[in-house]
């Protein structure tokens, strides 16, 4: 019976071309997101005020660790969506958008209502001068704003790559991503906005993608099975749901507070560490966008083989993904280590900054040879919502950088830093690509 609901695609063994049909697509839309990131600071940072450029970071940081929590809607209505095509069931896979896009209105309302005592927590967290805070303040009260539209393609984006639909997945996350960019162009270049600009062209962006979406999804929805009330409210189903959604969230928020953990020990070391940081710190978000392009690809062929009982499916998506994120990391590495320079002076005017950020550069080219393989194996543990090993190899990798940075940074300073925080990155890839086989043991049986 299982292998008469096998899909088309999962009989059929992965190949290159496929995992590219879905990566490539994907990795385009994956890099416009870091673009928005370069440009806020680099508009901010054309300033020349590094305090501008820090609270644009850390900003960024404590709306990161806000929705850390809400970061299932994406991955996990991902892996879901995907096993549910893969035992070919269209009933379920319409049911898995319509049950996420339920959580993300009633979560996003409660952000926008309790965005107050948000802001002041997330302060309290990532530290920073007076007036750096103060910048902060005013970038995420706004942001928070569209928390609704923002967690509603969370889930949109999602539900489109479980299905494959990287294609459309490009397209709206395109249209998120470069809206965003020329909105910050044209209220912080043309109308000197500043760091209230950047955040109100963030709003912008999420409400010209959910519009988008809604037109392109609209009719091929309506055409599509319709779920009754009673299957979207399954107990079963949303026990699923919480599970996977409990698991991703201790790993997401256990994630970004390693980020934030960065950039504290980056903002205590002055505005000038700080904005050198940040700067450097876009490079390797760029570069694992970049990567991440596979791991997309990962997530949907893992789950469409979980979802078929496919073992030898399973494994060529696995290896298959791995070893091209594997050329994917080499090459990141070596645009960043050619091109850092030039874009570290594009970035901002202060010889303090330029000079800082230039001479830790070599760990940002680094960063992903070290991370890759942690990005990679994330793809297939969320394809096949595994989620539970997830969440507990990370918190395990925060404790090993925690202690790492902890007999490194007095010894030597910012580098000390960085070595700790690449190594967690290392242990995070090492520790999943080691529980693969057994999990998939439990999961088909012994080959």
């Amino acid at each position: 019976m299982i292998e008469a609901t096998k899909s088309a695609a999962s009989r059929r063994p992965i190949g290159v071309a496929d995992a590219l049909r879905i990566a490539g697509p994907m990795t385009f839309g994956y890099l416009t997101t870091p673009l928005v990131g370069l440009v806020a600071t680099g508009v901010v940072g054309r300033t020349g005020d590094a305090v501008a450029v820090g609270g644009v970071a850390l900003g960024s940081v404590v709306f990161d660790l806000t929705f850390a929590a809400f970061a299932f809607l994406r991955a996990g209505t991902t892996g879901l969506a995907a096993q549910a095509h893969g035992r070919g069931d269209p009933l379920e896979t319409q049911a898995v958008l319509w049950r996420a896009l339920l959580v993300a209105g009633l979560c996003g309302a409660a952000l926008v209502a309790f965005a107050g005592p948000i802001v002041d927590l997330g302060l309290a967290i990532v530290g920073g001068e007076p007036q750096v805070r103060e910048a902060t303040r005013a970038y995420v009260s706004i942001r928070l704003l569209a928390a609704p539209l923002i967690l509603a393609n969370y889930a949109i984006f999602g539900w489109c790559l479980g299905l494959g639909r990287a294609g459309l997945g490009l397209a709206l996350q395109t249209v998120l991503n470069l809206t965003n960019v020329a909105a910050a162009l044209a209220l912080v270049s043309a109308r000197g906005a500043g760091v209230v600009g950047v955040a109100e062209a963030s709003v912008l962006a999420e409400a010209v993608a959910f519009v988008a979406a809604v037109l392109l999804l609209g009719r091929e929805i309506a055409r599509a099975p319709r779920p009754s009330l009673a299957h979207l409210l399954r107990r079963d189903a949303f026990r699923a749901v919480a599970a996977v959604n409990r698991d991703l969230m201790i790993r997401t928020f256990v994630l970004i507070a390693a980020f934030a953990f960065f950039s504290r020990q980056s903002a205590a070391q002055g505005a000038v560490l700080l904005a050198a940081n940040a700067i450097l710190e876009k490079f390797f978000l760029t570069a694992a966008y970049f990567i991440d392009g596979f791991a997309a690809a990962a997530e949907t062929f893992v789950g469409r083989a979980v979802g078929a009982r496919d073992r030898a499916a399973f494994d060529r998506a696995v290896s298959l993904t791995t070893k091209a994120s594997a050329v994917s990391a080499a090459l990141a590495a070596l645009v960043l280590a050619l091109a850092g320079p030039a874009l570290i002076a594009a970035m901002t005017t202060s010889a303090e900054v330029i000079a800082a950020a230039t001479t830790f550069l070599p760990w940002a080219v680094a960063t992903p040879l070290f991370g890759f393989l942690a990005f990679q194996m994330d793809g297939v543990f969320i394809g096949a919502t595994w989620t539970r090993e997830m969440a507990a190899m990370m918190v395990a990798s925060l404790v090993v950088y925690l202690g790492l940075w902890a007999a490194l940074f007095p010894l030597f300073g910012n580098h000390g830093l960085w070595l700790a925080f690449e190594i967690f990155l290392g242990v995070r890839g090492l520790t999943l690509a080691l529980l693969v086989k057994r999990r998939a043991t439990a999961v088909f049986g012994r080959v």
